[in-house]
């Protein structure tokens, strides 16, 4: 799955650095996160480093992305080629 962040956002900067795939951007009104970008941190960490650093936990599972863990660490490798 993608993750997304609602609209009860801040946008207190916390969430964006943390990212390793670049899925995070600042968007109209609040950060956004691009789910095609997003790899919930597989590949990187055990955990979405963007959920663990939220100091008013607004982020959550993307209700329209469905993706399993081998499918997110397929996205992983497809994002970093190296």
């Amino acid at each position: 799955m993608a993750l997304i962040i609602t609209t009860d956002c801040i946008n207190c900067d916390m969430c964006l650095p943390e990212c390793p795939n670049t899925a995070i951007s600042e968007g109209k009104k609040i950060y956004e996160i691009d789910p095609v970008r997003c790899t919930e941190c597989v590949g990187f960490y055990d955990h979405p480093t963007c959920i663990a650093v939220c100091p008013i936990h607004c982020i959550e599972q993307h209700p329209s992305y469905y993706e399993t863990k081998e499918a997110l660490l397929v996205k992983f490798q497809a994002l970093n080629i190296l």
